[in-house]
């Protein structure tokens, strides 16, 4: 199966798990006065362990999928504008390090255009080259380079997720 329908697998099972707990929560307890409900087919008892038994059979196969999924993500490589990574890798890239990223960026970019316009206001001027004019503030940053990584950034996102869709679309899982 591939990545895409192994994780439509998981939702399945997930679904499936929640569905036999709630099939056992009616059954855990009754009076000893009123009669099982479930005597034609074995008792109560037995259903619990028969629900439980599914339970467990499917939690064995998510574990099996998600494990799966793992090893082709460990060892499946993606190649984003140059930059080739594991599909492990960019995933974590992508959660972890991508949002901080992207906000540190916006932070500076912010951070100098507010800057810019609140000197602009009063008369100053800011610049990157100190030496062209008599200037109150300094930009210690490129700028234009901070512009670029800024939009880099959008560009691999938008790309990565294009690719890791098609990779959950055409790499097979093998599920133990």
């Amino acid at each position: 199966m591939t990545i895409t329908e192994a994780l439509a697998e998981m939702k399945t099972l997930a679904k499936r798990v929640e569905k036999k707990q709630e099939a056992i929560a009616p059954y855990l307890l009754r009076q000893s006065i009123v009669l099982d409900p479930l005597t034609d087919v074995g008792g109560s008892k037995e259903h619990i362990r028969r629900e439980r038994q599914a339970i467990d059979d499917r939690e064995r196969r998510m574990v099996g999928i998600r494990t799966g999924i793992q090893k082709v993500n460990q060892t499946t490589l993606i190649t984003v504008e140059g930059e080739t990574k594991t599909i492990t890798e960019w995933l974590t890239w992508r959660k972890e390090i991508a949002p901080i990223r992207q906000k540190f960026l916006q932070k500076m970019h912010g951070s100098i255009r507010k800057v810019r316009e609140d000197f602009s206001k009063k008369g100053g001027v800011v610049a990157e080259d100190v030496k062209s004019v008599d200037i109150n503030v300094t930009v210690n940053v490129d700028e234009a380079a901070l512009l670029k990584e800024i939009e880099h950034m959008e560009t691999v996102l938008g790309q990565l997720d294009g690719q890791l869709s098609l990779k959950n679309a055409t790499v097979m899982v093998e599920v133990a």
